[in-house]
């Protein structure tokens, strides 16, 4: 196994990355010009393709150092390692419909007028995505959202290759890099990771400040709220809205124990292997710990609408690689609020037999686009203000 929990806290007091080495693939900014005109082809990125080569550039993705090969991606889809022993939860591919892209190739990364870094191509095939989606989403249904983005948006062929960093994607939600991150952290002092992709509600705030009082969290522990802020499912708030109700968020809430950051991260919905997933990069920006809801990164078929992952399946898979990560997990309580005690968990309200109440989202956005006013309890003002004027 790759990971010795007691080799994990380097000197600094900061849990070391995954692999024991950040990553860091950006090139001097004396050699840039000369990487660039190194280039021979030209290929521009998707959005997912983007965030990929942020993650990869920074070490957000370590110690991988560039686009999988096709035994790594192999490896990876049907054991979730790869060919070094190193866990890895979902592949990470840069895809093309291109023919005159060969081995050997130099090819200039661009992103809407950007140029990211160059990608020297070591390998090129025809992926099986029917074995990468039963391998990585557990079904090859198009119902799931992956399923149907590695069949109708990624292209042909997959490229495999080291990266050479040239400049990281301008957005409208500043993403710290892990190095920066790890530099604000406390030395010594465990930091729990809370994973989002939508808006932060009460319940949210209630989960993630409730964590640092977890029995395996250290006192003056801290919380790192880290929001994915790339692309998700169709019907998910967008990127640059949530970025608002977070800063909003941020600025409203006076707690010194929590740190904010965003992740230039294209969601999967993969469950149990995204749980994964996101653990691995925690661990880079310096986290020791993480907060897995009840079906994490889930989603639904939108003919049955059955759940592809059972409720417990993303902790429970989380939880069996968690030593080997030098992490621990936080199980996410089942929060409910109630008129007598605020919030509580659902058993202990059950217990007690409070008075619960309940709002659903699809409630939540029929009021909001009413004019309704929101209950406190349920979303801050802030960022029902945000949301509106969106």
């Amino acid at each position: 196994m790759i990971g010795n929990p007691n080799e994990s806290m380097p000197s600094n007091g900061v849990i070391s990355p995954y692999g024991g080495t950040l990553v860091d693939l950006m090139v001097p900014e004396g050699q840039k010009e000369e990487i660039k005109a190194s280039a021979n082809k030209t290929l521009e990125c998707s959005d997912r393709n983007a965030c990929d080569v942020e993650l990869l550039v920074i070490g957000g993705f370590s110690p991988e150092r560039g686009f999988m090969m096709k035994a790594d991606y192999e490896a990876v889809v049907q054991t979730n390692r790869t060919t070094s022993g190193y866990l890895f939860g979902l592949p990470v591919v840069i895809d093309t419909d291109r023919e005159d892209l060969s081995i050997g190739d130099k090819v200039l990364l661009t992103y809407k007028g950007q140029s990211l870094a160059v990608l020297n191509i070591e390998e090129k095939w025809e992926p099986d995505k029917v074995l990468e989606a039963q391998g990585c989403y557990g079904t090859t249904s198009l119902e799931h959202p992956a399923v149907r983005m590695i069949a109708t948006e990624r292209k042909r062929f997959y490229l495999g290759g080291g990266l050479q960093g040239l400049e990281l994607p301008k957005r409208v939600f500043p993403c710290k890099t892990p190095a920066q991150v790890r530099s604000e952290l406390p030395s010594g002092e465990d930091v729990v990771a809370f994973q989002c992709r939508n808006p932060i509600h009460r319940a949210h705030y209630e989960l993630f400040t409730r964590a640092l009082h977890a029995s395996n969290v250290s006192k003056n522990a801290v919380v790192l709220v880290h929001p994915t802020c790339g692309p998700t499912q169709s019907d998910d708030i967008p990127g640059a809205i949530r970025f608002q109700t977070y800063e909003r968020l941020a600025e409203e809430v006076d707690n010194s124990r929590i740190k904010w950051a965003y992740l230039p991260y294209a969601m999967h919905m993969a469950g149990p292997r995204e749980a994964l997933q996101h653990m691995i990069i925690r661990r880079n920006y310096g986290c020791t710990h993480f907060i897995i809801g009840r079906d994490m990164a889930g989603c639904k078929s939108s003919l049955s609408g059955d759940d592809f992952y059972g409720p417990y399946d993303a902790q429970n898979f989380a939880k069996d690689f968690a030593s080997e990560l030098a992490m621990e997990t936080v199980p996410s309580m089942n929060l409910v609020f109630t008129d007598e005690e605020g919030y509580v968990t659902a058993e202990h309200a059950e217990t007690r037999g409070l008075h619960v109440k309940k709002l659903s989202g699809t409630q939540f956005r029929k009021m909001l686009r009413s004019g309704e006013e929101i209950p406190e309890w349920f979303a801050f003002k802030s960022v029902v203000e945000v949301l509106r004027n969106a």
